[in-house]
Protein backbone atom coordinates (compact mmCIF):
# COMPACT_ATOMS: atom_id res chain seq x y z
CA UNK A 1 0.00 0.00 0.00
CA UNK A 2 1.26 3.60 -0.55
CA UNK A 3 1.14 5.86 1.69
CA UNK A 4 -1.99 7.97 -0.19
CA UNK A 5 -3.78 4.28 0.55
CA UNK A 6 -2.77 4.06 4.19
CA UNK A 7 -4.20 7.75 4.45
CA UNK A 8 -7.91 6.63 3.01
CA UNK A 9 -7.85 3.55 5.29
CA UNK A 10 -6.98 5.85 8.35
CA UNK A 11 -9.81 6.55 10.84
CA UNK A 12 -10.48 10.15 11.77
CA UNK A 13 -11.44 8.96 15.19
CA UNK A 14 -7.80 8.26 16.06
CA UNK A 15 -4.39 9.48 15.85
CA UNK A 16 -1.65 7.35 14.46
CA UNK A 17 2.01 6.80 15.74
CA UNK A 18 4.32 5.46 13.44
CA UNK A 19 7.95 3.12 14.94
CA UNK A 20 10.53 4.35 15.87
CA UNK A 21 13.44 4.49 13.19
CA UNK A 22 16.64 6.51 12.36
CA UNK A 23 16.47 9.29 10.57
CA UNK A 24 18.92 9.27 7.12
CA UNK A 25 18.92 12.35 5.67
CA UNK A 26 22.71 13.40 5.04
CA UNK A 27 22.01 16.88 5.53
CA UNK A 28 19.46 17.06 8.50
CA UNK A 29 21.26 17.80 11.94
CA UNK A 30 19.13 15.12 13.40
CA UNK A 31 21.08 12.11 11.21
CA UNK A 32 20.72 9.10 12.54
CA UNK A 33 18.18 10.44 15.68
CA UNK A 34 15.64 7.88 16.54
CA UNK A 35 12.27 9.51 14.88
CA UNK A 36 8.71 8.60 14.20
CA UNK A 37 6.00 9.64 11.96
CA UNK A 38 2.16 10.70 14.10
CA UNK A 39 -0.62 10.92 11.40
CA UNK A 40 -4.22 12.57 11.58
CA UNK A 41 -6.61 12.67 9.16
CA UNK A 42 -9.91 14.66 8.52
CA UNK A 43 -12.57 14.92 6.41
CA UNK A 44 -14.55 17.83 5.49
CA UNK A 45 -18.27 18.05 5.82
CA UNK A 46 -20.33 17.45 2.41
CA UNK A 47 -20.99 20.45 0.47
CA UNK A 48 -24.83 21.49 1.03
CA UNK A 49 -25.68 22.32 -2.58
CA UNK A 50 -29.56 22.69 -1.52
CA UNK A 51 -31.19 23.50 -4.75
CA UNK A 52 -28.79 24.14 -7.10
CA UNK A 53 -27.90 21.77 -10.06
CA UNK A 54 -24.11 20.85 -11.01
CA UNK A 55 -23.05 19.45 -14.25
CA UNK A 56 -19.93 17.96 -12.89
CA UNK A 57 -21.17 14.62 -11.06
CA UNK A 58 -17.59 13.05 -10.26
CA UNK A 59 -14.96 14.29 -7.86
CA UNK A 60 -11.40 13.42 -8.75
CA UNK A 61 -10.59 14.53 -5.09
CA UNK A 62 -11.74 12.97 -2.00
CA UNK A 63 -12.70 15.59 0.89
CA UNK A 64 -9.97 14.48 3.48
CA UNK A 65 -6.70 15.95 4.72
CA UNK A 66 -3.97 14.45 6.05
CA UNK A 67 -1.71 16.16 8.82
CA UNK A 68 1.91 14.08 9.32
CA UNK A 69 4.14 15.44 11.98
CA UNK A 70 7.84 14.08 12.40
CA UNK A 71 9.08 13.94 15.75
CA UNK A 72 12.60 13.88 15.91
CA UNK A 73 15.74 14.00 18.66
CA UNK A 74 13.65 13.87 21.95
CA UNK A 75 10.28 13.66 23.13
CA UNK A 76 8.24 16.44 22.18
CA UNK A 77 10.50 18.07 19.32
CA UNK A 78 8.41 18.13 15.89
CA UNK A 79 11.53 18.38 13.28
CA UNK A 80 8.35 18.63 10.48
CA UNK A 81 4.81 18.75 9.49
CA UNK A 82 3.21 18.38 6.69
CA UNK A 83 -0.43 19.02 5.45
CA UNK A 84 -1.48 16.92 2.75
CA UNK A 85 -4.58 16.30 0.35
CA UNK A 86 -5.60 13.10 -0.51
CA UNK A 87 -6.44 13.22 -4.16
CA UNK A 88 -7.92 10.08 -6.22
CA UNK A 89 -7.84 9.83 -10.07
CA UNK A 90 -9.67 7.05 -11.82
CA UNK A 91 -9.55 4.98 -7.93
CA UNK A 92 -5.79 5.66 -7.36
CA UNK A 93 -4.80 7.79 -5.15
CA UNK A 94 -2.30 10.12 -4.30
CA UNK A 95 -1.58 12.42 -2.17
CA UNK A 96 -0.73 16.43 -2.73
CA UNK A 97 1.27 18.56 -0.33
CA UNK A 98 -0.55 22.08 0.53
CA UNK A 99 1.46 22.86 3.32
CA UNK A 100 5.28 22.23 5.04
CA UNK A 101 6.69 23.31 7.90
CA UNK A 102 10.03 23.13 8.86
CA UNK A 103 11.28 22.84 12.66
CA UNK A 104 11.09 26.29 13.49
CA UNK A 105 8.00 27.19 11.49
CA UNK A 106 6.18 23.82 13.15
CA UNK A 107 7.18 25.21 16.38
CA UNK A 108 5.73 28.44 16.12
CA UNK A 109 2.50 26.71 15.08
CA UNK A 110 2.60 24.41 18.03
CA UNK A 111 3.29 27.49 19.99
CA UNK A 112 0.44 29.46 18.93
CA UNK A 113 -1.97 26.64 19.55
CA UNK A 114 -1.17 26.35 22.94
CA UNK A 115 -1.83 29.65 23.28
CA UNK A 116 -5.48 29.83 22.66
CA UNK A 117 -6.24 28.04 25.92
CA UNK A 118 -5.23 31.56 27.27
CA UNK A 119 -7.02 33.90 24.97
CA UNK A 120 -10.25 35.14 25.99
CA UNK A 121 -13.03 34.92 23.67
CA UNK A 122 -14.26 38.71 24.42
CA UNK A 123 -12.07 41.81 24.39
CA UNK A 124 -12.07 45.16 23.19
CA UNK A 125 -8.08 45.71 22.06
CA UNK A 126 -6.18 44.09 19.48
CA UNK A 127 -2.92 42.20 20.84
CA UNK A 128 -0.05 41.38 19.08
CA UNK A 129 2.30 38.87 20.55
CA UNK A 130 6.41 37.95 19.46
CA UNK A 131 6.75 34.71 18.47
CA UNK A 132 10.27 34.93 20.06
CA UNK A 133 8.20 36.02 23.47
CA UNK A 134 5.57 33.33 23.06
CA UNK A 135 8.14 30.56 22.66
CA UNK A 136 9.90 31.65 25.96
CA UNK A 137 7.17 32.37 27.90
CA UNK A 138 6.07 28.06 26.77
CA UNK A 139 9.46 27.04 27.20
CA UNK A 140 10.71 28.58 30.22
CA UNK A 141 7.97 30.39 32.49
CA UNK A 142 10.70 33.20 33.42
CA UNK A 143 10.16 33.72 29.60
CA UNK A 144 6.99 35.93 30.85
CA UNK A 145 9.64 38.22 32.64
CA UNK A 146 10.10 39.47 28.98
CA UNK A 147 7.11 39.26 27.74
CA UNK A 148 5.74 41.86 30.49
CA UNK A 149 9.18 44.07 30.09
CA UNK A 150 7.77 44.49 26.40
CA UNK A 151 3.96 44.28 26.21
CA UNK A 152 3.93 45.87 30.05
CA UNK A 153 0.60 48.47 28.98
CA UNK A 154 -1.48 45.44 27.45
CA UNK A 155 -0.51 43.17 30.20
CA UNK A 156 -1.41 45.62 32.70
CA UNK A 157 -4.25 46.32 31.33
CA UNK A 158 -5.58 42.51 31.27
CA UNK A 159 -4.68 42.15 35.18
CA UNK A 160 -6.47 45.02 35.76
CA UNK A 161 -9.93 43.49 33.82
CA UNK A 162 -9.06 39.87 35.73
CA UNK A 163 -10.66 40.16 39.25
CA UNK A 164 -8.87 36.44 39.94
CA UNK A 165 -5.77 38.01 38.36
CA UNK A 166 -5.70 40.96 40.52
CA UNK A 167 -6.16 38.57 43.75
CA UNK A 168 -3.30 36.49 42.56
CA UNK A 169 -1.25 39.55 42.74
CA UNK A 170 -2.28 40.77 46.16
CA UNK A 171 -2.00 37.31 47.98
CA UNK A 172 1.40 36.96 46.28
CA UNK A 173 2.39 40.58 47.71
CA UNK A 174 0.64 39.43 50.87
CA UNK A 175 2.74 36.22 50.95
CA UNK A 176 6.44 38.41 50.67
CA UNK A 177 5.39 40.70 53.30
CA UNK A 178 4.91 37.68 55.62
CA UNK A 179 8.41 37.02 54.16
CA UNK A 180 9.69 39.48 55.44
CA UNK A 181 7.87 39.70 58.39
CA UNK A 182 9.37 36.37 59.40
CA UNK A 183 13.08 37.34 58.33
CA UNK A 184 12.77 40.36 60.40
CA UNK A 185 11.75 38.43 63.78
CA UNK A 186 14.41 35.51 63.03
CA UNK A 187 17.46 37.45 61.67
CA UNK A 188 18.93 39.41 64.54
CA UNK A 189 21.61 41.17 61.55
CA UNK A 190 18.85 41.59 59.20
CA UNK A 191 17.09 43.76 62.08
CA UNK A 192 19.24 45.57 63.53
CA UNK A 193 20.23 46.73 60.11
CA UNK A 194 16.70 47.70 59.44
CA UNK A 195 16.39 49.59 63.13
CA UNK A 196 19.61 51.40 62.36
CA UNK A 197 18.26 52.45 59.23
CA UNK A 198 14.81 53.84 60.44
CA UNK A 199 15.69 54.75 63.50
CA UNK A 200 14.88 52.27 66.36
CA UNK A 201 13.85 48.85 66.35
CA UNK A 202 10.03 50.49 67.45
CA UNK A 203 10.18 52.03 64.04
CA UNK A 204 10.67 48.88 62.29
CA UNK A 205 7.47 47.38 62.82
CA UNK A 206 5.75 50.74 62.84
CA UNK A 207 6.71 51.36 59.42
CA UNK A 208 6.06 47.64 58.26
CA UNK A 209 2.39 47.84 59.85
CA UNK A 210 1.96 51.23 58.08
CA UNK A 211 2.43 49.24 55.05
CA UNK A 212 0.83 46.21 55.92
CA UNK A 213 -2.49 47.41 57.82
CA UNK A 214 -3.88 44.64 56.80
CA UNK A 215 -2.22 42.44 59.17
CA UNK A 216 -3.41 44.59 62.59
CA UNK A 217 -6.86 44.26 60.31
CA UNK A 218 -6.90 40.11 61.13
CA UNK A 219 -4.74 39.87 63.37
CA UNK A 220 -6.07 41.29 66.63
CA UNK A 221 -9.99 40.92 67.15
CA UNK A 222 -12.64 39.20 65.60
CA UNK A 223 -13.97 42.08 63.92
CA UNK A 224 -12.38 43.71 60.89
CA UNK A 225 -10.24 46.45 62.30
CA UNK A 226 -9.07 49.09 59.41
CA UNK A 227 -6.77 51.99 59.73
CA UNK A 228 -7.80 55.71 60.29
CA UNK A 229 -5.82 57.13 58.13
CA UNK A 230 -4.69 55.27 55.04
CA UNK A 231 -1.08 56.42 55.00
CA UNK A 232 -0.54 56.57 58.87
CA UNK A 233 -1.27 54.34 62.17
CA UNK A 234 0.37 57.24 64.26
CA UNK A 235 -1.90 59.63 65.07
CA UNK A 236 -1.98 62.18 67.98
CA UNK A 237 -5.30 61.01 69.78
CA UNK A 238 -5.99 63.81 71.62
CA UNK A 239 -4.75 66.37 69.31
CA UNK A 240 -5.72 68.49 66.57
CA UNK A 241 -5.15 65.70 64.10
CA UNK A 242 -8.37 64.04 65.42
CA UNK A 243 -10.33 66.38 68.08
CA UNK A 244 -7.77 68.02 70.78
CA UNK A 245 -4.44 68.37 72.29
CA UNK A 246 -2.61 64.97 73.70
CA UNK A 247 -1.35 61.61 73.38
CA UNK A 248 -0.25 59.60 70.67
CA UNK A 249 -1.15 56.31 69.57
CA UNK A 250 1.53 53.58 67.57
CA UNK A 251 -1.98 52.54 65.69
CA UNK A 252 -5.24 54.06 65.73
CA UNK A 253 -7.68 51.86 63.86
CA UNK A 254 -11.36 51.69 64.01
CA UNK A 255 -14.23 48.65 63.70
CA UNK A 256 -15.95 48.29 60.64
CA UNK A 257 -19.36 48.37 60.26
CA UNK A 258 -22.83 50.40 60.29
CA UNK A 259 -21.42 51.65 63.61
CA UNK A 260 -18.03 52.43 63.86
CA UNK A 261 -15.95 52.12 67.02
CA UNK A 262 -12.25 53.45 67.65
CA UNK A 263 -9.64 50.71 68.65
CA UNK A 264 -6.10 51.32 69.90
CA UNK A 265 -2.75 49.49 69.31
CA UNK A 266 0.46 50.07 71.27
CA UNK A 267 3.22 48.72 68.78
CA UNK A 268 6.63 47.39 70.61
CA UNK A 269 8.56 45.41 69.24
CA UNK A 270 9.54 41.68 69.55
CA UNK A 271 12.61 42.17 71.69
CA UNK A 272 10.97 43.52 74.31
CA UNK A 273 10.73 41.47 77.66
CA UNK A 274 7.90 39.89 78.39
CA UNK A 275 8.97 39.03 82.11
CA UNK A 276 11.69 39.97 84.88
CA UNK A 277 14.82 38.86 84.54
CA UNK A 278 14.83 37.08 87.54
CA UNK A 279 11.88 35.33 89.74
CA UNK A 280 10.35 37.21 92.09
CA UNK A 281 9.22 34.21 94.06
CA UNK A 282 10.13 30.38 93.55
CA UNK A 283 7.82 29.76 90.51
CA UNK A 284 6.45 33.48 89.93
CA UNK A 285 8.21 35.52 87.23
CA UNK A 286 6.39 39.10 86.78
CA UNK A 287 6.24 41.30 84.08
CA UNK A 288 8.55 43.18 82.69
CA UNK A 289 9.18 46.91 83.47
CA UNK A 290 8.65 47.34 79.87
CA UNK A 291 5.34 45.37 79.61
CA UNK A 292 4.03 46.75 82.70
CA UNK A 293 4.89 49.93 81.27
CA UNK A 294 3.34 49.19 77.68
CA UNK A 295 0.12 48.44 79.44
CA UNK A 296 0.03 51.66 81.36
CA UNK A 297 0.64 53.33 78.38
CA UNK A 298 -2.38 52.40 76.76
CA UNK A 299 -4.45 52.69 79.75
CA UNK A 300 -3.30 56.32 80.06
CA UNK A 301 -3.91 56.64 76.23
CA UNK A 302 -7.27 55.27 76.09
CA UNK A 303 -8.43 57.21 79.56
CA UNK A 304 -6.88 60.65 77.83
CA UNK A 305 -8.76 59.87 74.41
CA UNK A 306 -12.71 59.04 75.71
CA UNK A 307 -12.55 62.44 78.63
CA UNK A 308 -11.36 64.60 75.55
CA UNK A 309 -13.35 63.08 72.71
CA UNK A 310 -16.56 62.08 75.01
CA UNK A 311 -18.46 58.86 74.03
CA UNK A 312 -18.37 60.19 69.83
CA UNK A 313 -16.95 62.65 67.45
CA UNK A 314 -17.76 63.32 63.86
CA UNK A 315 -15.87 61.96 61.03
CA UNK A 316 -13.90 64.74 59.32
CA UNK A 317 -12.24 64.91 55.82
CA UNK A 318 -9.06 66.42 55.09
CA UNK A 319 -10.34 70.24 55.10
CA UNK A 320 -12.59 69.42 58.28
CA UNK A 321 -16.11 68.60 56.14
CA UNK A 322 -18.05 66.58 57.84
CA UNK A 323 -18.62 62.99 56.07
CA UNK A 324 -21.92 62.33 58.19
CA UNK A 325 -20.66 59.49 59.92
CA UNK A 326 -19.57 58.98 63.97
CA UNK A 327 -16.70 57.02 65.49
CA UNK A 328 -17.68 55.60 68.70
CA UNK A 329 -15.31 55.85 71.95
CA UNK A 330 -17.62 53.49 74.07
CA UNK A 331 -15.15 51.53 76.34
CA UNK A 332 -12.58 50.92 73.43
CA UNK A 333 -10.67 48.60 72.60
CA UNK A 334 -6.84 48.45 73.09
CA UNK A 335 -4.07 46.25 71.85
CA UNK A 336 -0.22 46.00 73.34
CA UNK A 337 1.52 44.33 70.79
CA UNK A 338 5.26 43.95 72.50
CA UNK A 339 7.87 40.92 72.33
CA UNK A 340 8.02 37.16 71.45
CA UNK A 341 6.98 34.01 72.97
CA UNK A 342 10.59 32.38 72.14
CA UNK A 343 10.93 34.40 75.39
CA UNK A 344 9.39 31.95 77.56
CA UNK A 345 11.85 28.34 76.15
CA UNK A 346 14.81 27.66 77.85
CA UNK A 347 18.15 27.12 75.58
CA UNK A 348 17.17 24.03 74.27
CA UNK A 349 14.09 25.08 72.91
CA UNK A 350 11.37 23.71 75.74
CA UNK A 351 8.61 25.71 77.69
CA UNK A 352 9.55 26.83 80.31
CA UNK A 353 6.37 26.29 82.58
CA UNK A 354 6.56 28.61 85.33
CA UNK A 355 7.01 31.44 82.65
CA UNK A 356 4.50 30.54 80.54
CA UNK A 357 2.25 30.31 83.18
CA UNK A 358 3.24 33.39 84.62
CA UNK A 359 2.78 35.49 81.51
CA UNK A 360 -0.94 34.06 80.53
CA UNK A 361 -2.23 34.57 84.02
CA UNK A 362 -0.82 37.95 83.89
CA UNK A 363 -2.46 39.20 80.56
CA UNK A 364 -5.49 36.95 80.88
CA UNK A 365 -6.36 38.63 84.10
CA UNK A 366 -6.33 42.28 82.31
CA UNK A 367 -9.31 43.69 81.51
CA UNK A 368 -7.60 46.21 79.06
CA UNK A 369 -5.19 45.80 77.32
CA UNK A 370 -5.09 42.71 75.02
CA UNK A 371 -1.50 41.66 74.77
CA UNK A 372 -0.46 39.96 71.69
CA UNK A 373 3.29 39.21 70.59
CA UNK A 374 4.77 39.36 67.48
CA UNK A 375 5.02 35.94 66.70
CA UNK A 376 1.44 35.27 67.75
CA UNK A 377 0.65 38.55 64.68
CA UNK A 378 2.53 36.85 62.24
CA UNK A 379 0.75 33.20 62.72
CA UNK A 380 -2.36 34.21 62.93
CA UNK A 381 -1.80 36.35 59.60
CA UNK A 382 0.11 33.66 58.08
CA UNK A 383 -3.02 31.08 58.75
CA UNK A 384 -5.54 33.39 57.25
CA UNK A 385 -3.14 34.35 54.18
CA UNK A 386 -2.96 30.30 53.38
CA UNK A 387 -6.86 30.13 53.53
CA UNK A 388 -7.08 32.69 51.28
CA UNK A 389 -5.01 30.86 48.98
CA UNK A 390 -6.80 27.42 49.55
CA UNK A 391 -9.86 29.72 48.29
CA UNK A 392 -8.06 31.33 45.32
CA UNK A 393 -7.11 28.19 44.14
Amino acid sequence: MSDADFALARLTTRTYIGRSFPLRFDTSRDFGQPARYVNKVFDEEPLDVGEFEWEVVTLSESARTQVRLMLAREQGVVRQMVVQKVKTTRSVAKLETILKLNRDQTGRFINTIKLLDQVPIEGDDRTVVDDDILRAVIEDPHGIEELYRQERGQLTQLIQNDSSARDVIALAHRREELANFRMLLDEDDRFDAEAERVGGPEKVWQQFLERNPWVLGIGLAGQLLTSWDDDRLEQVVAGHSVAGPGKRADGMLRTTGVIRSMVFAEIKHHRTALLDTRDYRPGCWAPSKELAGGVTQVQQTVYRAVQQLSDKFADKDAEGGNLGTDTYLIRPRSFLIVGHLGQLLSGNGNVIDEKQRSFELYRRNLYEPDILTFDELLARAEWLLSEAEDQAQ
